[in-house]
């Protein structure tokens, strides 16, 4: 699924940069955070779509991993640079 052009800029949802930034943000101040999907679009307040390309970017960057129960957490890297 994307996101059209005009979402990423602007619409009702925050630039995905921004959102990216507030998600770091979000793990690296609550070490152990795990959040299903459907709470990840609650928590941030975005549709399924922008949440799906959020986490993952962030899972292909390496600093979050999916659990086997389908949690998001801070990948393991990502705690110890804490």
């Amino acid at each position: 699924m994307t996101v059209p052009e005009d979402r990423r800029d602007g619409g009702d949802s925050p630039p995905l940069d921004s959102l990216v930034g507030r998600v770091r943000g979000e793990y690296c101040e609550m070490p152990g955070l795990q959040l299903t999907f459907a709470q990840a679009c609650r928590l941030w307040q975005v549709d399924t779509s922008t949440c799906e390309m959020l986490l993952e970017q962030l899972v292909q960057e390496g600093f979050l991993c999916k659990t086997d129960k389908g949690a998001y957490i801070a990948a393991p890297t990502t705690r110890r640079r804490i």
